[in-house]
């Protein structure tokens, strides 16, 4: 696996989009914090909804550098959440510009996936996560039901071999105000 994750690092690192397994569906990914990567992925979703991109962090400590005005509540239920779980929270601050919405959130999530979190371990960024699919589409349980243009928009694609055990069905998925107040949204 080390050799899988240094060579998606790499792509990473110059800019490039990968096309990986998480803890939910396959997911189109890049360095949250490159705004000309995060415009590529827009491209090749054909769409510019920054409602449906979220981003990858290794741990509660990584989200706090992301986001600074998520109430305590939020990191209470990302620890104790037992199922993949997105979160919304306010005030992003440190990444692409093009990947915040106009209310100023970011969508976090902490996967429960070993190849994601060596993956963030080494990159030490967050990293964008977007369904592998045109906007519109069906989010792909695996890899072969990844559509062709998607396969050959990315640069790297990594070896299904290490899809783990994922649900194969998106993240449920809440958002904090900075009140502490909540709202279920899937």
């Amino acid at each position: 696996m080390d050799k899988e994750i240094e060579s998606a690092v790499s792509v990473l690192r110059s800019g490039g989009l990968l096309l990986y397994p998480t803890d939910t569906v396959w997911g189109i990914g890049c360095d949250a914090t490159d705004a000309q990567a995060v415009a590529r992925i827009y491209a090749l979703k054909r769409s510019e909804n920054k409602h449906s991109m979220l981003v990858l962090c290794r741990d509660a400590d990584m989200v706090v550098r992301y986001v600074d005005k998520a109430p305590g509540i939020a990191y209470e239920v990302m620890e104790m959440a037992t199922s993949p779980l997105t979160l919304i929270l306010p005030g992003a601050v440190g990444v692409a510009a093009n990947l915040i919405p106009d209310t100023g959130t970011l969508g976090v999530r902490v996967p429960d996936h070993e190849f994601c979190r060596r993956l963030l371990r080494k990159f030490g960024k967050p990293i964008v996560s977007t369904s592998a699919n045109i906007s519109g589409e069906p989010a792909p349980k695996g890899l072969q039901e990844v559509s062709r243009e998607i396969v050959d928009g990315v640069d790297f694609v990594v070896n299904p071999r290490f899809e783990g055990h994922p649900t194969r069905k998106p993240s449920s998925i809440m958002r904090f105000d900075e009140d502490g107040s909540v709202q279920i949204i899937r």
